[in-house]
């Protein structure tokens, strides 16, 4: 596990002989087509999909025993590199740390859960799909999923149209005991996404307080979860404008966690398009507990974002709500499709 966390994730960082734009979308282009030419036939047939292909809106986070595209544990060395590639030019230093880290829990998962485990947990389990042709013409796209990530990427003109879904998670939200490996104990893989949330909903006064807890139970899971779309309803919570000077720093803070998580032109045109909207009307909706080891959810809702964070399972040592999903979705349209 510790040479996949090491050597990989550093040469995944390395474009060796590649002319690299530093446009996100040129650049996906360029270690897309590095990625296939290092593909047999056999491979390129399980790894390219057609864009109007229904697969290419079918994403899921949940343990699969298997899913589209071509698993990395079916690559060489050198392919698997190209793949990662093409993953870390989408993604933020930040974001890409995020993904290196979430899969390296599978081996962490396999530990605790032992040989009586249901699902194999295998941190090379995690798939590559191309859709279409990559170019700067066509539209095309590339997903990289497997369990507790899904990272969808739609392209047109040779730019970014969407990068959405974009859902990250992490059992053990935090690594309670010593384990083997390149991650040890006290990990929090989504520190920022849960600490910054807990931070805020505490700073409430009570009648800030009335306003944004929607209920006192959390939900056992986000909403829309594996579907296309989401379905915009009415705002509930506390909104933006409603805060105080510390409590809209906070929230700026946290909804910047999940905007940072992808390139940073990727990310600038997230905040532009925030900005735009404005902050004012963003509500931030909190459920359940407001301390940690006890079940909670909060949601976030723009004119054209929405986030959702729960933390209600048990980890695999059985440790009370220590188990993280956390979702960026575009309300105006996921997967770059009209909602």
């Amino acid at each position: 596990m510790r040479v996949f966390a090491v050597a990989v994730v550093l040469l995944a960082l390395t474009a060796i002989g590649l002319k690299v734009s530093d446009q996100p979308g040129e650049r996906a282009v360029t270690f897309a087509n590095s990625f296939l030419e290092q593909l047999d036939e056999k491979q390129k047939s399980v790894a390219v999909m057609p864009y109007d292909s229904d697969k290419r809106v079918d994403w899921h986070f949940i343990p699969k025993k298997t899913r589209k595209g071509l698993v990395l544990r079916e690559m060489n060395s050198a392919q698997r590199v190209a793949a990662l590639r093409l993953v870390r030019a989408a993604l933020s230093e930040a974001g890409y740390d995020k993904a290196s880290n979430i899969m390296l829990l599978e081996g962490v998962l396999r530990e605790l859960e032992g040989e009586g485990r249901t699902w194999e947990r295998d941190p090379h389990k995690y798939y590559v799909t191309i859709f279409g042709t990559p170019g700067d013409q066509d539209p095309w796209a590339f997903s990289f999923e497997g369990h507790h990530l899904s990272l969808n990427f739609s392209f047109r003109d040779g730019k970014v149209a969407d990068s959405t879904p974009q859902f990250f998670a992490a059992n053990p939200a935090t690594i309670m005991s010593e384990v083997s490996g390149p991650l040890g104990k006290g990990t929090r893989v989504l520190k920022d996404e849960e600490q910054l949330a807990f931070d805020l909903v505490q700073s409430l006064d009570d009648q800030q307080r009335e306003v944004a807890v929607i209920a006192e139970e959390a939900p056992a899971e986000i909403r829309f979860a594996g579907e296309p779309q989401v379905q915009p309803d009415e705002l509930v919570g506390i909104a933006y404008a409603d805060l105080d000077e510390t409590g809209q720093a906070t929230l700026r803070k946290l909804v910047n966690v999940y905007i940072n998580a992808v390139a940073d032109k990727v990310a600038q045109a997230r905040r532009d398009a925030v900005s735009e909207d404005g902050w004012d009307d963003i509500h931030f909706a909190w459920a359940g507990a407001t301390e940690p080891g006890i079940g909670h959810y909060y949601r976030i809702r723009g004119k054209r974002f929405l986030i959702e964070f729960v933390n209600t399972q048990a980890d695999a040592a059985g440790n009370p709500a220590n188990h993280i999903h956390s979702v960026w979705r575009d309300v105006s349209g996921d997967f770059d499709l009209q909602p």
